[in-house]
C-alpha cells in the first residue's frame, strides 16, 4: 500500500511481500553520498520525541545539509526468544527528497503508520534497530536477469493479467535474506505485484527491470542512547 502524504511515489517495503504500485515518473539522477549513522540517530530522535511528546534535538549537519535522495527507513525489533531482528515497519520513496524532509516523514510513517503493523509503542524502543537506505546508481537492466543478488535492488515494470501496468521492488538485502536466486526473486515480485497468471519465460522476458544500489546504515537503540549521552 502507498502511505501517501508525499509528493513522490511512496512504497511499503515488505521483505518478502512488496506491494506493487504504478510508477510513471522517471527516476531523477542521484548524487553519490554514503549513509551515515547520524541519519539513523535522527530517526530515533524523531520517534523518541513523538512517543514521549518532547521536541527532538535539531537535525545534525549531515542531515540538515544533505542532498536529495530516494530513500527508505526500516525499523526492526529484536525478539528475545530467537535473538533475531524482525521487521517492524518500512516505508520509503523512489522520488528524490531532501534528506531532512524525507527522514522526518518516513521515520515516523514507517514506525507509526505502516498498515501491516500496529504503531510502535514507547516500551518497544529499547528493542529497536533503525536502518536508513539511500538509493543510488539506478541503471536499466538488459533483461530480467541483468542484476546481482546481494548487490542490486530491483524494480520491475510489467503488465497484469488484465493488461494494467504494475511495478514491484525489493531492496538489495531481500534476495539473500530469503536465499533466492534471480529467477525466484523475479517470480516472487510478480506474485506480490498481483500477477495471477502462469509465470512463463515469455512473461519474465516482458519485464522492464531497473537495478539500483543502496548505501545503508544500521543503528540500535543502545547505539543511539550512547551517542546521545556522549563520551563517558
Amino acid at each position: 500500500r502507498t502511505h501517501a502524504r508525499t509528493h513522490g511515489h511512496t512504497y511499503t517495503h515488505q521483505h518478502a511481500r512488496t506491494h506493487a504500485r504504478i510508477f510513471p515518473d522517471p527516476i531523477p539522477p542521484t548524487p553519490i553520498m554514503a549513509a551515515h549513522p547520524s541519519m539513523a540517530h535522527y530517526c530515533f530522535d524523531l520517534l523518541h520525541g513523538q512517543l514521549t511528546k518532547t521536541p527532538p534535538p535539531p537535525a545534525p549537519a549531515t542531515v540538515a545539509e544533505g542532498g536529495s535522495f530516494p530513500l527508505f527507513v526500516t525499523w526492526n525489533k529484536l525478539h528475545a526468544s530467537s535473538g533475531e531482528y524482525h521487521l517492524r515497519g518500512c516505508i520509503g520513496t523512489f522520488s528524490a527528497r531532501r534528506l531532512q524532509a524525507g527522514l522526518s516523514e518516513f521515520a515516523l510513517t514507517s514506525a507509526l503508520r505502516d498498515s501491516r503493523f500496529d504503531p510502535i509503542q514507547h516500551h518497544e524502543l529499547p528493542s529497536l534497530k533503525c536502518s536508513v537506505s539511500l538509493l543510488t546508481d539506478f541503471e536499466d537492466g538488459r533483461d530480467f536477469l541483468d542484476w546481482e543478488v546481494g548487490r542490486h535492488g530491483i524494480w520491475i515494470e510489467f503488465l497484469s493479467d488484465a493488461g494494467e501496468p504494475r511495478t514491484a521492488t525489493y531492496l538489495p538485502e531481500v534476495a539473500p535474506e530469503q536465499r533466492w536466486g534471480k529467477k525466484q526473486a523475479i517470480d516472487s515480485l510478480l506474485r506480490k505485484g498481483k500477477f495471477r497468471g502462469a509465470i512463463t519465460d515469455k512473461v519474465r522476458k516482458s519485464i522492464k527491470l531497473t537495478r539500483y544500489q543502496t548505501s545503508k546504515v544500521h543503528v540500535t537503540f543502545h547505539d543511539w542512547q550512547s551517542h546521545r549521552k556522549g563520551p563517558a
